[in-house]
């Protein structure tokens, strides 16, 4: 089984997005993602033995949260950046609560030895990827029409956003009333599980 722990985005940001992606995909022929599948992941676990995964599901039902969750989607950028695009990217602005609830899911997998991220946690929505080289003059045009300028590549930094600059567009905010367990399996993804982002932990 191939896992991973993530937070829902709202119905409203979905929609936004929706539209978003829309009006740009005539103009690159990108690998876009199918927006009803965009999710802010937390943890990826990777393969897990079915067999164990009541013990997964008792592990992430004990992570210490703390409570519901502030939640901005902004910007847009590229992976790895402009000049080499493999990813187009919506930001995910990186609160101390989200931050908190992916280092304590990091803590509570690692004891059961899932391997811990060899990268500081820098969450974003993929809208689409590109698998061999494109123009893109068309969509970068209509990306400045629309007052999406480009950012560089995510860093998280501590009591900052995990993007360097910031844009206009927003995607809209809500607020995370618990994150998921997911099973990842041809293109799909199924939830598993539900754990509450309350204090009560």
């Amino acid at each position: 089984m191939r896992l991973f722990t993530a937070i829902d985005i709202s119905a409203e940001v979905r929609e936004n997005l929706r539209a978003f992606v829309a009006r740009l995909k005539p103009l690159a022929k990108l690998s876009w993602s199918r927006v009803e599948n965009l999710h802010i992941t937390t943890k990826f676990i990777g393969e897990w033995p079915e067999e164990r995964l009541d013990e997964m599901k008792r592990a992430l039902a004990n992570v210490p949260t703390p409570g519901e969750i502030d939640i901005s989607i902004r910007g847009v950028g590229w992976f790895p950046d402009e000049r080499r695009p493999r990813v187009f990217w919506a930001g995910v602005e990186v609160s101390d609560s989200l931050r908190a609830l992916a280092a304590a899911t990091e803590d509570a997998t690692a004891k059961l030895d899932v391997p811990r991220e060899n990268r500081s946690f820098s969450p974003h929505l993929t809208l689409g990827r590109i698998r061999e080289p494109l123009r893109l003059d068309a969509l970068h045009e209509a990306l400045a029409k629309i007052g999406a300028r480009e950012m560089p590549a995510p860093a998280a930094k501590a009591g900052a956003s995990a993007r360097d600059g910031r844009t206009a567009f927003h995607f809209g905010a809500f607020r995370a009333t618990a994150f998921f367990l997911y099973l990842s399996l041809g293109g799909r993804y199924t939830k598993l599980a539900e754990f509450p982002l309350s204090s009560q932990n």
